[in-house]
């Protein structure tokens, strides 16, 4: 078996586990359990809890004791058996507290599978940055797959998706035992802490641009979870008790409506060198949060009747506004940053938007919906990403003759 199989078979599994729940669970929570918009939205949050340290700690475990793929399985099957404990629970706290356990296994598991795929690549004399990106469209696949699969299943509205995610979870646990040794680096062991968590990057909030752009960063950061939160809970509980909507496709297939949202991502992908080039990082950036207003009035506006193309649409619009952002934002941290510490550099920019910008967005998205109720708050979601776009468009300076083209 080559190891170009073998790293696909880890990164389909890697993104399947978060696919099984990530999409659904919302609606299961919302319906089922019966749970607030606030409550729904704190489970969403503990992902950018758990990006806030989590990375970084199992980062320093990997590199100066435990090898990175042994690490991935422990994690993993720890992850795993938490949501089968947590799967059967009712109540609120429980289930909060033990899914927030889970998650902090499972957030570092993404760095983890990363740093194991490109160690074995590296030894078996593969380039790195032209054999990856193959590898990892499969755990793309691996999302989507899951999410129809549970849809298909039934077990979107149900705590079965937990479990499934569950049985992902050993079988990947298992298997990351197998995949080549990672060697823990003795160099790490004698650098400061200071260093080894990349403290020394959070001086960039000294320089005036940077700080901008992390700001925005993490006021971007706010939107990413919401749909993730509440898309699944909207079209499955809210649409399904009007006459009108039952039994229409969205309101019975929601996940695999939703999942167009994650096949549009791997074709914006392929769009983003070009409208760089074309346009320049600032204006990609700028695409990327006029496209979140789409993505959020396009859902206030649709219904899974005659309305379902503007649903469609909000979907396929998604690629834009999470991709675009995401990778030009990375290469513009790259591209401004000192190379001895652009790693950690990258590191702040995925606290500020996954961590922080992910943990507010969630709770105050939470919120929102039990005040407002729908469609109202999509509209209120849309205005907000229509003012951080503004805001950005105005404050954040630089010119596109200076950008990688």
């Amino acid at each position: 078996m080559s190891i170009k199989f073998r790293l696909t078979i880890m990164n389909f599994l890697q993104y399947a586990i978060w696919g099984a729940w990530l999409i659904s669970l919302g609606a299961y929570l919302g319906g089922e359990l019966s749970f607030s918009g606030r409550q729904i939205g704190s489970f969403f949050a503990t992902m950018g809890i758990a990006s806030l340290f989590m990375p970084a700690i199992m980062g320093i475990i990997a590199d100066r004791w435990i090898p990175a793929q042994k690490l991935l399985g422990i994690c993993h099957i720890i992850g795993a058996a938490l949501l089968v404990v947590a799967a059967p629970q009712r109540e609120y706290l429980p289930l909060y507290s033990l899914i927030l356990c889970s998650v902090m296994f499972y957030m570092p598991t993404i760095s983890l599978s990363n740093s194991v795929a490109y160690n074995a690549l590296a030894k078996s004399g593969l380039d790195t940055v032209k054999a990856f990106p193959p590898i990892r469209v499969w755990g793309t696949v691996g999302f989507i797959c899951a999410m129809i699969a549970v849809d298909l299943l039934g077990f979107a509205q149900s705590s079965m998706q937990l479990y499934s995610s569950a049985v992902l979870g050993f079988i990947l646990g298992v298997y990351s035992f197998t995949l080549p040794n990672c060697e823990v680096s003795k160099a790490c062991k004698n650098q400061s802490w200071v260093d080894t968590l990349g403290l020394r990057a959070f001086m960039l909030f000294k320089q005036k641009k940077m700080a901008i752009f992390f700001i925005f960063s993490m006021l971007l950061g706010v939107s990413l979870q919401i749909t993730n939160a509440f898309a699944n809970d909207y079209l499955t509980n809210h649409f399904g008790v009007i006459d009108a909507y039952k039994g229409t496709f969205g309101v019975e297939h929601a996940n695999i409506l939703i999942s167009l949202s994650q096949m549009s991502e791997t074709l914006c992908i392929l769009l983003i060198p070009f409208f760089l080039k074309r346009f320049g990082i600032k204006n990609v950036m700028l695409i990327s949060m006029f496209a979140w207003v789409l993505r959020f009035g396009l859902l206030g506006t649709g219904n899974p009747g005659d309305g379902v193309w503007m649903l469609v649409l909000s979907m396929l619009v998604y690629g834009v506004a999470f991709d675009f952002f995401n990778i030009s934002g990375s290469l513009y941290v790259d591209k401004e940053t000192d190379p001895s510490i652009r790693s950690s550099a990258q590191g702040v920019f995925m606290i500020m938007t996954n961590g922080f910008g992910a943990f507010l967005g969630s709770y105050a998205a939470g919120e929102v919906v039990d005040i407002f109720g729908w469609p109202h708050s999509w509209f209120i979601f849309a205005a907000y990403a229509l003012a951080v776009g503004i805001l950005f468009a105005i404050v954040f300076k630089y010119k596109h003759n200076q950008e990688i083209k």
